[in-house]
């Protein structure tokens, strides 16, 4: 009897904890890019990605993306080629020798809001990995994040006001943003 108390009482206290598959054709990552005389922007892929949950609640992920997939919107025709084709050289993200990037998720905490997080997280890009936190906003089987990255963290320094003098008008932000908005299911 008192096996099966203890049994009882070990059940109860267990946490669910349930992986959520990130649906990669129904989910959008947007990127805006910065410079003095405007901003451009596009979308990027996700490869594969997946959430953890425990007890309902994101308690961890890892993300791959497709470097390769990057795609310019604000321009058409020749304009968005070419700054597609910078954005995939050695000069950006050198897409040939480093067709993916990755985010782990490694510490979630409750933000403010009733459905936010904090999301404390490794991103590599280029081979070169740093912590990243961002908030999250859960909603059912939806998320969302705005996240901001320092892209000089990760050796892309072209255009950068912090590493260059004279660049003028010609200076790119050193931040750049993405707009994640995640269609999670169950496994």
């Amino acid at each position: 009897m008192k096996n099966v108390l203890l049994f009882i009482c070990f059940i109860a206290s267990a946490q669910l904890v349930s992986a959520q598959k990130v649906n990669t054709e129904t989910s959008s990552v947007e990127w805006i890019g910065k410079k003095i005389t405007g901003q451009h922007n596009g979308t990027i892929k996700l490869q594969s990605g997946e959430l953890a949950m425990t007890d309902g609640v994101l308690s961890g992920g890892s993300f791959v993306i497709d470097m390769s997939s990057i795609a310019v919107t604000d321009l058409s025709g020749g304009g968005a080629e070419k700054l597609k084709g910078h954005l995939m050289s050695d000069d950006f993200f050198s897409t040939e020798a480093h067709p993916t990037a990755t985010l782990v998720i490694t510490e979630v905490n409750k933000a403010g809001l009733r459905d936010e997080l904090m999301v404390k997280g490794d991103l590599t890009i280029k081979g070169i990995t740093k912590p990243i936190s961002f908030p999250v906003l859960m909603d059912g089987d939806k998320a969302t994040a705005d996240i901001l990255v320092d892209r000089t963290h990760y050796d892309i320094k072209y255009g950068s006001g912090s590493f260059f003098d004279n660049l003028g008008d010609k200076a790119i932000d050193n931040d750049f943003s993405l707009k994640v908005n995640l269609d999670i299911r169950t496994l």
